[in-house]
């Protein structure tokens, strides 16, 4: 059996590719960062309010009163390309699932999504999934060492970098995707939303929202 050291050593490597990736290198200052959640209200966000709503300073998707009917995002005003994303997240309730679409779309018409995810839940934790479109995960860490990275029916962190054709993830500080992509007919482009998944009882907690706008003097992770 593998030593927790080695796992996580692992993950680094099988994310990152090259040993030079694994760190995720000097970190932006905050001071750089526009909150686009108040805490209090879901000014500037829309969605199903009777899905999402405010609670102890974060945003609530779904209920652990009942079953969550279908998928629900709630999305960010505007579009964007080359950012930095971080906020804090949580899930509650068994079988619990979420994530955050980068340069996505609303479909037309209807509840869903498409573009990428930031996955979360058992099983998905950190992965970059095709939501409604290639319909499968991308990249992400290792399977078994997925959970390890997450603290769970607590706050985590998660920080969304995309730029050019490449994204990367980070849970916790821990590298678990660093994905450029290679279909040249997809749009770099689009919304930003939280999601909470349709199933069983269950909640995806949001806070500390925040975001910068990259340049290309922003080259570095």
């Amino acid at each position: 059996m593998s030593s927790p050291t080695f796992l996580l050593a692992s993950l680094i490597l099988a994310v990152a590719g090259t040993p030079a990736s694994a760190h995720p290198g000097p970190a932006a200052d905050e001071s750089e960062f526009i909150t686009v959640f108040d805490g209090q209200t879901l000014h500037g966000w829309q969605g199903d309010r009777t899905v999402f709503r405010v609670q102890d300073g974060a945003i609530v998707g779904g209920s652990l009163a009942g079953p969550v009917a279908r998928n629900e995002f709630l999305c960010l005003e505007g579009e964007w390309a080359d950012f930095e994303l971080r906020l804090k997240f949580k899930l509650l309730g068994a079988g619990a699932n979420a994530g955050i679409q980068v340069r996505s779309r609303r479909i037309p018409d209807h509840h869903e999504m498409i573009g990428y995810q930031a996955d979360l839940g058992d099983g998905w934790w950190g992965c970059l999934y095709d939501e409604s479109r290639r319909n499968k995960v991308l990249a992400g860490p290792p399977e078994d060492v997925r959970g390890q990275i997450v603290k769970r029916e607590e706050w985590n962190e998660y920080r969304i970098r995309c730029q050019g054709r490449r994204i990367q993830l980070w849970i916790n500080g821990t590298q678990t995707v660093d994905y450029t992509e290679a279909d040249e007919s997809l749009e770099q482009t689009g919304l930003i939303g939280l999601q909470i998944h349709g199933g069983p009882p269950s909640e995806a907690w949001y806070k500390d929202i925040r975001i910068r706008k990259l340049g290309a003097e922003d080259s570095g992770p």
